[in-house]
């Protein structure tokens, strides 16, 4: 999802709150802030030495410990007023695919794009997926996507 078609998406669900799944049955806690939004460039070399660059924006979503016992959500509108004072000192690049930074002490600190919304009367559901590694270079290195991790390695490719 790009980052325009998420704001899309809050301001047609003004005033509504907005709760992010990261796991099955798994929700971001009610005590959640939004407290950083990252403008994110790679310039990667993969095994087969193809050069890749990309840009994504990640929103970082903390859980505040002193609001442990807070049962209400941040809002649509919260999150819109937050992206558009760092617009206004930073511009966001609304064509970049949007991802989420989060973690918890049960859950390892993971960079997640969204994977689907739905909404009811009140509600905004983000439900985010962790994404698997996976090798960009899989036709130089001769690495069949089917194959198990152990039969794709070093030995049988030409890279690596």
């Amino acid at each position: 999802m790009k980052v325009k078609e998420f704001i899309n998406m809050l301001d047609q669900h003004q005033g509504k709150e907005l709760l992010f799944s990261y796991q099955q049955d798994k929700l971001v806690g009610a005590n959640y802030h939004l407290t950083e939004v990252k403008n994110v460039q790679f310039d990667t070399t993969d095994c087969g030495g193809k050069t890749n660059f990309w840009e994504e924006t990640h929103f970082q979503l903390w859980e505040s410990p002193e609001e442990l016992n807070k049962r209400t959500y941040m809002t649509t509108d919260k999150i819109v007023s937050i992206l558009e004072r760092v617009d206004g000192i930073k511009p966001l690049k609304k064509e970049t695919e949007l991802k989420f930074e989060y973690g918890n002490e049960e859950f390892t600190t993971a960079v997640m794009p969204v994977r689907d919304l739905q909404w009811d009367e009140n509600r905004l559901y983000v439900t985010l997926f962790s994404e698997q590694t996976r090798c960009k270079a899989q036709d130089e290195c001769c690495i069949a996507i089917e194959e198990k991790e152990e039969e794709a390695c070093c030995t049988t490719s030409n890279c690596c």
